[in-house]
């Protein structure tokens, strides 16, 4: 019997016995035979398994279950949401160009939009999220390349109304690219309500347990996903196999996650809308919400898992409030399975001087929550308790 070669380890898995669970395919690299090297000449390498910056079996389960999520065609992963934000507007935009983006987006993403698309030749023209006339006419306008907006802004929580931006885009020859992070697809599929492409940061509820970096460029149009699969593989934006696993392995209890932290979010939105020292409460599912008739028609089972608070007293007070906290962990990010508080005047939004913030609707004294699992109970009692220690 022939013993298997020790320097060539992938020979000795022959298991015929399938996994219930992926492999996590660790790997950089893999053998090549000639019809290895056939496929690559016939598509540039773009379907095949060969280099794992190119394509990997874990990584490609990951971008399956998200593809499924959201009842498209195909996903790609990338390194981080900003890596997937990042890689579809360079993919989507050329010098001249012009871009309509919402003015109410996540720092990052504006820092992106406000300094390094110009330096690259491309003329940005901003609009208020929910201002669906206001889009309408910058598109008609202007004739942009692409329209990019978020689903829910970061903190606003203000909605954009997809399907008529949709329309207002495909009516000029526009793309519209919705980062749909907040919302997750567990609350709004954007692809079928109109949008081209879904960017998403895959650290957030689509993993849910606050232990990766990730991202996801969600589309139906199989060109438009070569494209940007190419300046992944070019710029170098791939996920890494095991945080791929980790990924996978947050989408399996996906479902389960967001109904209960959706659950728990609107219950605590109406708790805290009768406390003393909250000025006001922004909930897409509570009637007052500016946006709710917006909300009815694009979130119509639930309305996600973040809650933004404006305090009475200022981002002083927010920060004392937040300093209080015993259960909710002050962090960034969101979507773990733990609640998370943040103060959008130095996390998010610090590089926006105050007259900035103001002028994106990100007013003093919000506190932003991330609902994890803990119940609304257990929240409310946390929130009372900074509150009046707060004073």
């Amino acid at each position: 019997m022939v013993q298997p070669n020790p320097y060539r380890p992938g020979r000795t898995h022959t298991s015929r016995v399938p996994p219930v669970i992926p492999p996590i395919y660790q790997t950089s690299t893999f053998e090549l035979d000639d019809q290895s090297y056939k496929d690559i000449q016939g598509t540039g390498g773009l379907h095949e398994t060969w280099y794992s910056r190119f394509s990997n079996p874990t990584v490609d389960a990951a971008a399956a279950e998200v593809a499924r999520l959201h009842d498209a065609r195909r996903t790609l992963m990338a390194a981080s949401g900003m890596a997937a934000i990042a890689t579809t507007l360079v993919t989507l935009l050329r010098s001249g160009d012009t871009l309509v983006a919402a003015r109410q987006l996540y720092g990052d993403t504006g820092d992106l939009i406000a300094r390094d698309l110009p330096a690259l030749g491309v003329r940005v023209v901003r609009v208020d999220a929910a201002d669906t006339a206001a889009w309408a006419a910058a598109i008609a306008g202007h004739r942009p390349a692409v329209v990019y907006a978020e689903t829910l802004s970061n903190p606003q929580l203000r909605l954009l109304d997809i399907p008529a931006v949709a329309a207002a885009a495909h009516a000029a020859g526009a793309r519209l690219v919705v980062d749909n992070t907040f919302a997750s697809p567990f609350c709004t599929r954007p692809l079928r309500l109109g949008a081209d492409v879904v960017v998403e940061s895959a650290t957030k509820f689509l993993s849910g347990h606050s232990d990766v970096l990730a991202g996801a460029v969600t589309v139906d149009d199989t060109g438009l996903y070569e494209e940007i699969q190419r300046r992944v593989i070019t710029f170098g934006g791939c996920l890494d196999p095991h945080a791929a696993f980790l990924v996978w392995r947050g989408l399996r209890t996906f479902r389960v996650r967001m109904a209960e932290a959706c659950r728990t979010a609107a219950a605590l939105a109406d708790e805290m809308a009768r406390q003393d020292g909250v000025d006001r409460v922004v909930y897409p599912g509570r009637p007052d919400h500016p946006d709710a008739g917006i909300a009815a028609r694009i979130m119509p089972e639930a309305a996600g898992a973040m809650v933004t608070l404006v305090l009475d007293g200022g981002d002083e007070r927010a920060l004392r409030v937040l300093r209080g906290l015993d259960v909710i962990v002050e962090a960034t990010s969101l979507g773990g399975v733990e609640s998370l508080a943040s103060t959008p005047f130095n996390s998010s939004h610090f590089s926006m001087s105050p007259q900035e913030r103001l002028d994106a609707g990100i007013m003093p004294g919000m506190l932003r929550l991330a609902i994890g699992l803990e119940g609304p109970a257990v929240l409310a009692a946390d929130l009372r308790q900074a509150l009046a220690h707060a004073d």
